[in-house]
């Protein structure tokens, strides 16, 4: 099966989410800037969760850029990556509405935690049917962005019950973390093409 099915799907589905996400912003009762104030927690946890999911499009338009075939596993793990991401609007304007409150804050990590499980899951499976001498697998390398992300996210989740401060500082120093461009694959698929 070819890609182009699961690409048009995957970014649909996570267009929906932008958009459930944005409509969670709720318009002012006022006039005057002030009347901003008391939707600041919302806001500022859109935009963390509005770059997480823009990392993700990214990232999984680049690994699906590298993988030739579509297998029925991968399918049914792009689903489950799918699943997971769709739970971040939810998760988002819980923790906004209730001002980064420890179990809302837990929650947001849990979800965050699970989507990056069921990405390296994904990954995994391209890299399987790809075979001997993968691209994804030169790529990725020893991912280590990949795999400190789950440890920062279990961690945040801890310390959201008792300091939600510090698992928001987490949340954000690893959404810039992947902000950076990663560029392996890219290296990876022009090596190859050459």
């Amino acid at each position: 099966m070819g890609k182009g099915r699961l690409e048009a799907f995957s970014d649909g589905v996570i267009a929906v989410i932008i958009t459930i996400m944005v409509l969670d912003l709720k318009v002012p009762h006022g006039e005057s800037f002030q009347a901003l104030g008391p939707l600041t927690p919302t806001a500022l946890v859109y935009v963390l969760s509005f770059i997480y999911v823009g990392i993700y499009w990214n990232n999984h338009h680049h690994m699906l850029h590298v993988c030739n075939r579509v297998t029925g596993p991968i399918l049914w793990a792009n689903l489950h990556l799918l699943f997971w991401l769709s739970l971040i609007p939810f998760t988002t304007a819980w923790m906004g509405e209730n001002h980064f409150a420890p179990a809302p804050s837990a929650l947001y990590g849990l979800v965050l935690l699970m989507a990056g499980v069921a990405y390296w899951l994904l990954q995994q499976l391209i890299i399987a049917s790809q075979g001997q001498g993968s691209i994804l697998k030169e790529a990725v390398g020893e991912d280590r962005k990949g795999k400190l992300s789950p440890i920062a996210y279990a961690i945040a989740v801890v310390c959201s019950l008792r300091w939600p401060w510090v698992a928001q500082s987490i949340y954000t120093l690893v959404a810039l973390m992947w902000l950076v461009p990663d560029r392996r694959i890219e290296r990876a698929l022009s090596r190859h093409e050459h």
